[in-house]
C-alpha cells in the first residue's frame, strides 16, 4: 500500500478490520507478553524454544497491528446505494455458462474469493464496476474469455 492510497471498503469489512486491531491490541500483545516474560523467567533464553516462539509471534502480531493501523488509517466507506450500478458492496448475480453465481464486490483488504467476496480491483470486479442488470461483462481468465451476463444487483 502506498501512502496517501485511499482503500475503499465495505461498512462491514472496515468494522471487521477494526475489531481484529482491537483483538491483536487488547489480547494478543499482552497474552504475549505474558508468554515472553514466563518464557524468560525459566532462566536461560540461548536455548528456550518457548522464548523463541513467543518473539516470534510478538513480532507478526505487531506486524500485523502496524498494517492494520495503515488500512484502518487509510479506508474509505463506500456507498454503493448511491448508484443502480454495480459499487464497492454490491451483490452481484451474474448467469456465466449455464450457472448462476453471485459475487459480493469488497475493497481489497477485505476480499475472499472462497467467500466469493471479491475486490473491485480484481479483473472480474474491474469489469462488472458500474455495469447494471443486463449488461454483458467479458472477462479473460487462465481458461480464455468468459462473458458474464448481470442477472440481479443487491445494493
Amino acid at each position: 500500500m502506498q501512502k496517501n492510497e485511499i482503500l475503499y471498503v465495505t461498512k462491514e469489512g472496515l468494522a471487521k478490520l477494526k475489531n481484529e486491531l482491537k483483538e491483536l491490541i487488547e489480547e494478543k500483545r499482552p497474552e504475549v507478553a505474558r508468554r515472553i516474560q514466563n518464557a524468560r523467567e525459566m532462566g536461560d533464553i540461548s536455548e528456550n524454544a518457548e522464548y523463541d516462539a513467543a518473539r516470534q509471534e510478538q513480532s507478526y502480531i505487531e506486524g500485523r497491528i502496524a498494517e492494520l493501523e495503515e488500512v484502518v488509517k487509510s479506508s474509505k466507506v463506500s456507498d454503493a446505494q448511491k448508484s443502480d450500478g454495480v459499487g464497492i458492496g454490491s451483490k452481484v448475480t451474474v448467469h456465466i455458462e449455464g450457472d448462476e453465481e453471485t459475487f459480493h464486490i469488497v475493497g481489497a483488504p477485505e476480499a475472499n474469493p472462497s467467500e466469493k467476496k471479491i475486490s473491485h480491483e480484481s479483473p472480474l470486479g474491474v469489469a462488472l464496476f458500474g455495469k447494471k442488470v443486463g449488461d454483458l461483462v467479458e472477462v479473460e481468465a487462465p481458461v480464455g474469455k468468459l462473458t458474464y451476463t448481470i442477472i440481479n444487483i443487491e445494493q
